[in-house]
């Protein structure tokens, strides 16, 4: 009988086999470190690029937020402006103001009284003066009360002086002056 040795077929087969199974846990590895390269690379890319945008999206809200603080900036201007406006028109409506003011406080004052001193202090005016009589005083008041100009009179001080035989009266009183607007309505009632 022949006898057929298969050992060498076989132990060149599994030299064959683990050959390409070295090769391909090689390639396996070659081809894994390739796919992780290219992943790594490609990851690398997109962060790069999201910095890039994000530096850029900072560099433009940089930007907006100089323009927010010149726009903050120009409405202050703006509201100073306004109030600087505003002062001057107010102004300029209360120049004849005082005219009117004057005139009328002088047809309110009755013979026999005489005005020392006027003081305003916003709508309010405080006057001081001299009257031969008490009568003066309360005529002065009431003409003051009747005048489209003026409301509420009150008498803060009346004093009664004698000098050389002659009586006369020194008071403070004070009064509410009307706008020109109080005035043509007629709003503003009398005695409040």
């Amino acid at each position: 009988m022949t006898r057929i040795n298969l050992l060498p077929w076989r132990e060149v087969l599994r030299k064959e086999r683990k050959r390409q199974f070295v090769s391909v846990i090689g390639g396996a590895v070659f081809l894994m470190l390739a796919i992780v390269g290219y992943v790594h690379v490609h990851v690398s890319g997109l962060i790069e690029h999201q910095n890039s945008r994000n530096s850029f999206v900072e560099s433009e809200i940089a930007q907006v937020e100089d323009k927010i603080k010149e726009i903050q900036e120009l409405e202050t201007q703006k509201k100073q402006l306004l109030n600087r406006m505003n002062v001057i028109q107010d102004l300029q409506t209360r120049r004849p103001m005082v005219v009117h003011m004057l005139d009328k406080l002088v047809r309110a004052i009755p013979d026999g009284l005489f005005l020392t001193k006027v003081d305003q202090k916003g709508e309010q005016l405080t006057l001081d003066g001299l009257a031969q009589s008490n009568a003066r005083v309360s005529a002065f008041m009431r003409n003051l009360d009747e005048s489209d100009w003026f409301s509420n009179p009150k008498l803060e001080v009346i004093q009664v002086q004698e000098k050389d035989g002659s009586r006369s009266s020194k008071f403070t009183l004070q009064v509410n002056q009307l706008t020109p607007e109080d005035a043509d309505s007629g709003n503003v009632e009398k005695g409040k």
